[in-house]
């Protein structure tokens, strides 16, 4: 007997059905995300209106599935972004809430992205640090407090921790460490406090570490010099104390380092003004003392060297002008003395980049 018609749209609807399921986010991943979403209020967007129908993986506003295993992979929810539903909306997000633990469910997650959202408040769940193939977790621009998961250094694939502009408390973890495939850290503009990890220099991959605007005490680790790929090292607006580091004069591509407004005392390592690849060098806001040594060469290239607010001593250095570049210096609030050199770079600077010494003298202070 031939089938009708009728049977051939059935047998076809039922295999369509079947695909569908097949090809569907488990409803357990579903049931995480929905419970992730009961914890959050976003009303301005309706981004989460989206989040309906029983595959997770389709059409679900932020989230990215595995093809293979059909699996949750990524959620990435950006506050601020040039997706149309903004564009549309003309505003940027707002969302309340917290981040609900159901998260820690979703065992194949490789990227976290809640950023920006400016009211996301509460505690990290520390059971992130058991998601063994995170490699991004951005949640930069909230209001989460409490601290940092201690077993954070579990994650090893991790290659972006970024918490910064958040109320994080408490200290560093000390496991941050084991998180060797680490390339970008931002935890800036908290209130954490503490030390910083004296064997810090294990993050061999890193090339930004963003620390600045927190509560860190205690001393610069040296061996943060073996972070040879670091370009980028702001540890300003803290409360170390001590030197700085000769070792950090020998670190080969460290372009930024902005040390400013810390209790820093001893005097500038002449390693770190000869470093050719730093162009932006700002220490000011500290209590280093003694003669800023005069080791500048036709390799110096400086957009930015700041030395204000010190107890600096001494000349002006002389071999400044040999430098390929030099553009904005500030010498201020210092106890320098003698003529200010004649000629580039000092012919462009104004009276601010030297006032508040004891005894300088020269364009464009008063002549000597």
């Amino acid at each position: 007997m031939k089938p009708t018609g009728d049977f051939i749209v059935t047998a076809l609807t039922l295999l369509l059905a079947v695909n569908l399921t097949v090809n569907a986010c488990p409803p357990s991943d579903r049931a995480a995300l929905l419970a992730f979403k009961s914890a959050l209020n976003e009303s301005y967007l309706g981004i989460f209106n989206t989040w309906a129908g029983a595959d997770c993986c389709t059409n679900w506003y932020g989230v990215t599935c595995d093809p293979e295993t059909n699996r949750v992979a990524d959620i990435i929810l950006w506050g601020e972004s040039e997706d149309p539903i903004f564009q549309k909306s003309g505003r940027t997000g707002y969302m309340t809430g917290s981040i609900h633990h159901s998260l820690c469910q979703l065992d194949r997650l490789t990227t976290l992205v809640i950023a920006d959202w400016k009211a996301v408040a509460g505690a990290i769940p520390p059971c992130l640090a058991s998601l063994p193939h995170l490699r991004i977790i951005d949640l930069i621009g909230n209001k989460l407090s409490g601290e940092i998961p201690k077993d954070i250094g579990k994650l090893s694939r991790l290659t972006v921790l970024n918490l910064a502009d958040n109320r994080l408390s408490g200290s560093i973890p000390a496991s941050i460490v084991n998180l060797r495939n680490l390339m970008h850290l931002d935890l800036s503009n908290n209130k954490l406090s503490g030390v910083i990890p004296s064997d810090v220099g294990r993050l061999s991959m890193m090339s930004r570490a963003l620390l600045s605007r927190n509560r860190l005490t205690g001393s610069i680790p040296s061996s943060i010099a073996y972070v040879y790929r670091l370009a980028d090292l702001d540890l300003s607006k803290n409360e170390l104390t001590g030197s700085i580091p000769d070792q950090l004069g020998s670190m080969p591509v460290l372009s930024t380092l902005n040390l400013a407004s810390n209790r820093l005392s001893g005097e500038i390592p002449s390693s770190l003004l000869s470093n050719t690849s730093l162009n932006i060098l700002n220490l000011s806001g500290n209590w280093l003392k003694g003669n800023m040594p005069d080791v500048f060469g036709p390799n110096s290239y400086f957009t930015t060297l700041d030395v204000s607010h010190n107890n600096l001593t001494g000349s002006i250095p002389k071999s400044l002008k040999y430098g390929k570049y030099i553009g904005h210096l500030d010498f201020s609030h210092n106890h320098f003395c003698g003529a200010i050199p004649a000629g580039s770079p000092f012919d462009h600077l104004g009276v601010s980049s030297f006032a508040n010494n004891d005894c300088l003298c020269g364009k464009p202070l008063h002549s000597c």
